[in-house]
Formats: C-alpha cells, structure tokens, sequence
C-alpha cells in the first residue's frame, strides 16, 4: 500500500473510533444518569440531561482522541508511512 492509502485508511479509522468513543460515552453517561439521578429528579430533568450529556461524550472523545494519537505519533514515524494532508511544511526551493 502506498502512502495516500495509509493516510487514507488512518484517517477513516480515527474517524470511525472517534465516533464509536462518543457512542460509548454517551451510553455510558446515559446508564449512569438513568441509575443515579434519574429516580430522584423529575422526569422533565431529561429534556436538559440528554444535551448536557451527548456534549460531555463529544468532548470527552475528542480527548480521547487526542490522547490515542499522541502515543499513536510517538510510535510510528508518521512521514515514513503517510503523506501529510495539507502539504509539507514549509518550501521548497525552485529547481
């Protein structure tokens, strides 16, 4: 496999972890809601639950995220395997 392909495949596996991350925290905050607060609060207390907790699962998982590549990064010498996104940094000097 070449290096577009690598990169292509990393980023659509970030993606899909990403996303199963947020899936994971969000019914692990949901259960803990349903088993903790939800039998003392009224049942209107879920109409401001559910936002507060899908946002707190996204930002839990985009440090997560973070974090996973971070030691991701440390490991694998990044330029040997994927072409960068945006281009190199830095110019190149006209031939």
């Amino acid at each position: 496999m070449g290096k577009n392909t690598n990169t292509l495949l990393f980023i659509l596996g970030g993606t899909v972890f990403n996303i199963l991350v947020t899936v994971l925290c969000c019914l692990f905050f949901l259960f803990i809601y349903s088993r903790l607060f939800f039998p003392h609060l009224p049942e209107s207390s879920m109409a401001w639950a559910l936002p507060v907790i899908f946002v707190v699962s996204i930002v839990l998982s985009f440090l997560i995220y973070q974090l996973a590549i971070k030691i991701i990064i440390r490991k694998v010498d990044m330029e040997k395997y994927f072409d960068p996104i945006f281009g190199r940094r830095g110019k190149r000097p006209k031939p």
